[in-house]
């Protein structure tokens, strides 16, 4: 029995040794600390590209938006083949993303005295086309008498990285701007 003991103490000895050498010797400890904090580092930089992409694209559909309705009137009279070029203003926008996940809509809102809002017109590339005749809230500050053209945009956003986490987010936005032609509205499709 005599022999463990000994082993015993000298392993307990030992091992106390090795780790009082640990303790004192410091070459790895930038290493440790590069290991914890690269996920954290990584992670920021990941998120931080995220999230400009996403600022980048939401500015776009803003702008988006704002051509559209500014071309659409800009005029009188609008043909079918110039309507299907505003609509197409908006890929040129929204370049290098791609449109396949962009709803575009412009439409013309009639008010009246009493400040009803009705569509009488509206068109659309990869979205839905308003109701003619059905009515729309407008802000009050909008409701006044005469015509305003409605340029809607919607993009489907879907992160590369993130997309676990948020999803597929909508971005969109809307400009309303009065026609600088004609008090009485744009007429499409032009005759």
């Amino acid at each position: 029995m005599t022999p463990i003991i000994p082993s015993l103490a000298a392993t307990v000895a030992s091992l106390r040794q090795r780790l009082s050498d640990c303790a004192r010797d410091d070459r790895g400890v930038s290493a440790v600390e590069f290991a914890l904090v690269l996920p954290l580092m990584v992670t920021l930089y990941l998120g931080g590209v995220e999230v400009s992409q996403g600022l980048t694209i939401d500015r776009k559909v803003t702008l988006a938006a704002r051509t559209i309705t500014d071309l659409a009137a800009r005029t009188d009279k609008i043909p079918e083949g110039e309507m299907t070029n505003i609509l197409n203003a908006s890929k040129a926008v929204l370049l290098p993303y791609s449109t396949a996940n962009a709803k575009v809509t412009i439409s013309q809102v009639l008010i009246d005295d009493n400040g009803n809002a009705t569509i009488d017109w509206s068109v659309s590339k990869n979205g839905t086309v308003r109701a003619k005749g059905s009515t729309v809230t407008l802000p009050s500050a909008l409701k006044v008498k005469g015509a305003l053209i409605w340029g809607e945009v919607s993009y489907d956003y879907k992160p590369v990285i993130g997309y676990v986490i948020t999803g597929t987010m909508t971005l969109s936005d809307q400009i309303y701007m009065r026609p600088r032609k004609s008090d009485s509205g744009v007429q499409y499709p032009a005759s």
